[in-house]
């Protein structure tokens, strides 16, 4: 065996799964690295909260039995792989990040969780997640913080905080996230990974919550856009028990990522019409990235785009959602909430249905907007935040490039595409002069993840980021 342990840790899920087909790697072996590297560097950046070792080690046996037999396998067998804590596992504790559930272990898998299972994934474990993932950066009452991997007095974001993490440390080739208002696209803009929002719909959910109902997607987090695809053909597809999981896709994800498409126009926008401020390194990075898509003859050009202000918009949904579903754990629990989470169930206990109604009034409205963009446009080309990873301990930057802002005012570009359920990637498209990751945003027509993914492996191909390690110690 020519690579080091370092370097198994770092190769993609895809040649991983390549590597144990043929057993020039076996599963157990690559789960063992994986293991002791978590072992090493999870005491330090806390991005795994519940670690299933055991069951990795025993599930990567059967892995490499199951070839050995010459049984039929699926496409990720025997790829070490983690589970965001707010997805349910059967017989594994799941928190939610909530001390009310700090002792719960599921009686069954969430659908997501099935379907990686029965595509043979190997669990590895669960990763960090604020209460209920109503936070974009790791804090919650249960675990310590997670830590940015590329600066351990940095965020890493959230709310899939500790997959990001894991993904960009080499802990993790596959990773589970989900994505409410950014919570995929946030952390692996901050982390230097790859992360995929999918269309609403195209992976089934199980409602446990009324908040977030109508804006959350489960998605990769991943190194490599190839395996983003890979990930993504093992959880798509129609489930009964969502009304919204879409009809099956006969697109194979993985199949079609290496294509290229012979022409596009690509619109960018640096503010959507509403942001008011954003770090120059940001902007100058995000501008270089996207005009080097012209190097595929693709039409890119300044795009209008004029939303209307709507972080009130999803606040509204998504508090008075968190309102209706805990309003009757107030009683007995209110002092072991995370204060920010008690904040916002308290604050949707004051919306009537009038504010509602126009929360859903405008969400629609943002769905129209980009309707008509996406009748001249491929591609929407944003940054992914407005940022770089900033301070631990912090929910938000107090300033953006000298001026005073809210505390929404550095994520403005992710929650849009919940409300309009259109697929949106965030990609690592340059460095700040501290070293840290930043992230563009890639957003799709309705129902195209296959231009988003393949647009992605793209600029991928011409601009790879994965030799450039975090140096933890």
């Amino acid at each position: 065996m020519n690579m080091s342990k370092e370097d198994i840790c770092f190769i993609s899920a895809y040649d991983m799964r390549e590597k144990i087909k043929t057993q020039e790697l076996t599963s157990l072996e690559i789960t063992e690295i994986i293991i002791e590297r978590i072992e090493k560097i999870n005491p330090i950046i806390h991005a795994f909260c519940t670690p299933t070792f055991d069951l990795a080690r025993e599930t990567a046996k059967k892995a490499d039995d199951a070839i050995k037999k010459g049984e039929k396998i699926g496409i990720l067998h025997g790829v070490p792989t983690s589970i965001k804590d707010l997805a349910d596992t059967k017989g594994i504790r799941t928190t939610y990040g909530c001390k009310i559930f700090e002792h719960n272990v599921p009686e069954k898998d969430a659908i997501v969780v099935e379907r990686l299972k029965n595509a043979g994934m190997v669990f590895l474990g669960k990763t960090n997640t604020p209460e209920f993932g109503h936070l974009a950066i790791s804090y919650n009452m249960i675990f310590e913080e997670t830590r940015n991997p590329w600066n351990l007095e940095r965020t890493p974001g959230g709310s899939s905080s500790g997959a990001a993490a894991a993904v960009a440390s080499g802990l993790s080739p596959l990773a589970l996230g989900s994505d409410g208002g950014g919570s995929i696209r946030i952390p692996s803009s901050l982390c230097g990974v790859y992360g995929l929002k999918p269309n609403f719909g195209r992976i089934p959910r199980d409602f446990k919550l009324i908040a977030f109902y109508l804006l959350a997607h489960y998605g990769p987090i991943v190194r490599y856009v190839r395996d983003a695809a890979l990930m993504l053909d093992a959880m798509k597809g129609p489930s009964d028990a969502d009304k919204f999981s879409l009809q099956k896709s006969n697109i194979n994800y993985v199949d079609i990522v290496k294509e290229t498409p012979r022409k596009l126009k690509i619109g960018y926008s640096l503010d959507l019409g509403y942001a008011k401020a954003i770090n120059p390194e940001v902007e100058k990075s995000v501008l270089e990235a996207v005009h080097k898509f012209e190097n595929f003859d693709w039409q890119v050009e300044k795009a209008k785009v004029r939303l209307k202000k709507s972080y009130q918009t999803v606040v509204t949904l998504v508090t008075a959602g968190f309102a209706y579903d805990f309003k009757p754990y107030l009683k007995d629990w209110k002092e072991k909430m995370t204060p920010s989470f008690l904040k916002l169930i308290e604050a949707g206990l004051n919306y009537t249905s009038l504010d509602l109604v126009k929360a859903e009034y405008m969400a629609m409205k943002f769905y129209e907007q980009f309707y008509e963009y996406f009748k001249e446009y491929d591609i929407l080309i944003t940054p992914t935040i407005a940022v770089t990873a900033f301070e631990l301990g912090k929910s938000f930057p107090e300033q953006i490039a000298g001026k005073s802002v809210s505390p929404a005012a550095w994520m403005p570009f992710t929650y849009p595409f919940n409300m309009s359920g259109h697929p949106a990637a965030s990609i690592p498209c340059g460095w700040s002069s501290e070293g840290l990751p930043i992230g563009m945003q890639i957003v799709g027509r309705r129902f195209d993840e296959a231009t988003v993914l393949q647009v992605s492996n793209a600029f991928e191909e011409i601009a790879p980021w994965q030799e450039k390690l975090p140096k933890i110690k």
